[in-house]
């Protein structure tokens, strides 16, 4: 299976799955159905299912109107306000798309029904993908909008943290740079999160994305799912894991990035009053 990264809105990812032998295609968080119809001509393949990880907007609003072009697609997710929703799917759940196959795994806290999903391609060397949505990011995780700490670590050690290390992980937003400043703030003698921010940072430059990272490469900088590692209890004054999660995330909720100075060119259009900030 192919996945095809698409950037949408402020910082947005969703994601096209296509099966290269049948051409059939999974979407997953349809955020802007214009964009993503447009990658389906082009790709040449036929959209079968979305699969919605939570019911806010930026993930699910183009359901609607790709279900106009598309009446036969199937709609899942496990929420009600999830536009267009045929299928309610339950934790461990399993469906199958030709050879793609998909276990959904139920994770709330950032949403109470909030659902990530597992997928593999049957008789394929390449590794599984997870997609996370706003539950794990590239060194970091989710808001706890409605949920707890408690629920949180369940999600990432329990669950996710279970899967195999090689799994790539597709999460929901590009937020690499901010969570990894983070982290470094958290672990700043952390090697490995130096690295990951240059090369977040190079990416960026390059306006490139930083999805897919694997599961196995989170535990080695994401403070998140590092909550029993010393030196991120050190930081939060805290030994059990769910209160440092509780307390990550406290800090990270008020954690501001540096400000970046404006460019040059920029600096002397506001001078000319060319724009406005």
């Amino acid at each position: 299976m192919r996945v095809k990264v698409i950037s949408v809105l402020e910082d947005n990812y969703m994601y096209l799955v296509i099966e290269e032998k049948t051409r059939d295609a999974i979407a997953v968080d349809a955020s802007v159905s214009k964009r993503l119809l447009e990658i389906i001509k082009k790709e040449g393949v036929t959209l079968k299912a979305i699969l919605t990880t939570h019911h806010h907007l930026d993930h699910c609003r183009g359901n609607e109107e790709l279900v106009r072009h598309y009446p036969d697609v199937q709609v899942y997710g496990a929420d009600k306000r999830i536009g267009a929703l045929t299928h309610k799917v339950t934790h461990d759940e399993e469906l199958k798309f030709g050879g793609i196959n998909v276990r959904c795994l139920f994770t709330p806290c950032h949403t109470a029904t909030h659902m990530c999903y597992f997928m593999w391609e049957d008789d394929c060397p390449d590794a599984p993908a997870v997609f996370s949505g706003d539950t794990l990011f590239v060194g970091g995780c989710g808001r706890f909008f409605e949920g707890t700490a408690d629920q949180m670590y369940k999600n990432l050690m329990q669950i996710l943290g279970t899967l195999p290390k090689e799994t790539k992980v597709f999460c929901g937003h590009e937020h690499a740079i901010t969570n990894l400043k983070f982290a470094l703030k958290v672990e700043p003698d952390n090697e490995t999160v130096k690295e990951k921010l240059a090369w977040a940072k190079a990416r960026d430059d390059e306006d490139l994305p930083t999805v897919p990272s694997t599961l196995g490469d989170e535990f080695d900088y994401n403070p998140f799912m590092r909550v029993t590692e010393e030196s991120v209890q050190k930081f939060t004054g805290k030994t059990d894991p769910v209160e440092v999660m509780a307390a990550l995330r406290t800090m990270k909720d008020s954690f501001k990035k540096p400000k970046e100075t404006l460019p040059v060119p920029a600096l002397l259009a506001l001078e000319w009053g060319l724009f406005r900030p």
